[in-house]
């Protein structure tokens, strides 16, 4: 019987040297065993002995030396979490849609991955063999839709990834095209309408490289110029010496689709580890140096604040997920920093840059950047959380209470110290008294404030409490923010 598959006429042939050598092995034992029991010959006559080739089963395979790094994007709007599993382990658990795990370093060969509902391991959407070479990073991406009415069907997309640099004042940017109901797509930049992707299908893939900084992203359907309709429009901040995959997936038309997932532009930074969450963190400034000139803030070398006077917040600005750089100089000067460094921003994040203490060789605070996380949740309708931050170089550890009650809203805070109290919604006096056991110092300054309920708030005390004696005349006052509603007071 022949057949057309040429591995499995091989494997025929391998089986059959294999059952003659082992025939002929056992002729040869079997013809010793008669000359033992008959007469001698005068010489024996040399019996070679058979070599028994191995069948394909018998074979081993050698697994490929080294390891690799793949990553699993979830991208299908219409699945519930799911778990993956590699070679039978599970690797990461209750995945949500738009999620883009760490790369996870695996050996290299062909590797079982399987998806699965999440805590349902019966439950199985795809599992297959995934074959992955060392030094080389992955994206394994569950794209598609569950069900029989589905505009594409479920399957992982494997992608190779380029996560070389690109170079210090360059990002590397790819586009994949994962929403089952968009067309084909253009993608252009707002600020000058050019292309920078051109006519991506559902399930392509393709890299570009353009300079660090601020873009807007139009999703566009496909026409030969690169003009049609804007369906979408996304800002991203794209940083120097990165790579980024930004997925567009979700439903163009959700009300018409199984899955109430509407169209999104998840963007992940490919070379600082994938995230979990996809979502931007947002970040503000407080120039809270009473020494320091009006300052310019950069963010990946790229402006985004000018001319900041000291007592100003920013509003919120929001930045990718990552580590950013973040400069601050004086104002119009870019010539003259007063700081640069990393600042590490994670997804769904609240940020507070202060720029504290005081420039100069003679100074009670050295000057640098005080980075808080904001807690921006709501407190409940009635209630108001306030959180006081202690920046006024000259001054000692403080106390502040409420004049009404003389109760004690913050202890003992010292310079660069902070902390949040939830109050009744009111209105108040709040006290600023050297810091005391009792709380009942000397009170050196009084400030009326308007808390209102749900909202939450930053007070900066700032300044010099004498300024006669320091650098500059800037006398102590107390900065309030409504964090809630991104406005400085």
């Amino acid at each position: 019987m022949s057949s057309d598959d040429p591995n499995t006429t091989r494997r025929r042939v391998l089986f059959g040297v294999g059952a003659g050598a082992t025939v002929g092995l056992a002729g040869c034992l079997g013809n010793s065993d008669d000359g033992d029991a008959g007469t001698d010959t005068d010489t024996d006559t040399p019996t070679e002995e058979p070599t028994n080739t191995p069948t394909d089963e018998e074979t081993p395979t050698e697994e490929p030396e080294g390891t690799a790094n793949v990553r699993v994007a979830h991208l299908s709007p219409n699945a519930p979490n799911v778990d993956v599993y590699v070679d039978g382990s599970v690797v990461l658990e209750d995945v949500p849609f738009g999620a883009v795990s760490e790369y996870l370093e695996v050996p290299a060969g062909e590797r079982e991955i399987e998806i699965t509902a999440a805590g349902d391991a019966d439950t199985s959407v795809f599992a297959g063999a995934v074959p992955v070479e060392a030094d080389t990073d992955y994206t394994v991406a569950a794209t598609g839709e569950l069900g029989d009415m589905a505009d594409q069907t479920f399957e992982p997309l494997v992608l190779e990834d380029d996560n070389s640099e690109p170079g210090s004042d360059t990002a590397r940017i790819r586009a994949v095209h994962a929403s089952p109901d968009a067309p084909t797509i253009d993608i252009t930049t707002a600020s000058n309408g050019d292309a920078l992707f051109d006519a991506v299908e559902y399930g392509e893939s393709g890299y570009v490289e353009v300079p660090a900084g601020e873009y807007t992203l139009e999703i566009r359907g496909d026409t030969d110029a690169s003009d049609g309709d804007v369906v979408a429009e996304f800002d991203v901040s794209l940083a120097g010496g990165q790579v980024y995959t930004a997925f567009a997936a979700g439903y163009l038309s959700p009300d018409d689709e199984p899955g109430d997932t509407p169209f999104d532009l998840l963007v992940s930074q490919d070379t600082n580890g994938g995230m979990m969450s996809t979502s931007p963190g947002n970040v503000r400034v407080s120039h809270m140096s009473p020494n320091a000139p009006n300052v310019d803030v950069y963010v990946d070398e790229s402006v985004v604040l000018e001319d900041v006077p000291f007592g100003t917040t920013s509003d919120y600005l929001e930045l990718a997920a990552g580590d950013h750089t973040v400069e601050i100089t004086a104002a119009g000067d870019p010539e003259t920093s007063v700081f640069s460094g990393t600042v590490p921003v994670e997804a769904d994040t609240d940020y507070t840059i202060v720029a504290a203490g005081e420039l100069g060789d003679m100074v009670d605070q050295t000057f640098e950047p005080l980075i808080l996380e904001d807690d921006n949740s709501s407190p409940g309708e009635d209630t108001a959380r306030v959180r006081a931050v202690h920046v006024s170089p000259d001054a000692p550890a403080v106390d502040i209470t409420a004049s009404s009650t003389g109760d004690t809203l913050f202890n003992g805070v010292g310079f660069s110290g902070s902390g949040y109290t939830e109050v009744p919604a009111n209105d108040y006096t709040l006290q600023i008294r050297g810091d005391t056991e009792s709380n009942d110092g000397e009170v050196v300054a009084d400030f009326d404030v308007s808390l209102n309920g749900g909202q939450v708030y930053t007070a900066f005390a700032a300044g010099y409490l004498s300024p006669d004696d320091e650098p500059q005349d800037v006398a102590f006052d107390l900065f309030v923010t409504q964090d809630t509603s991104e406005m400085s007071n």
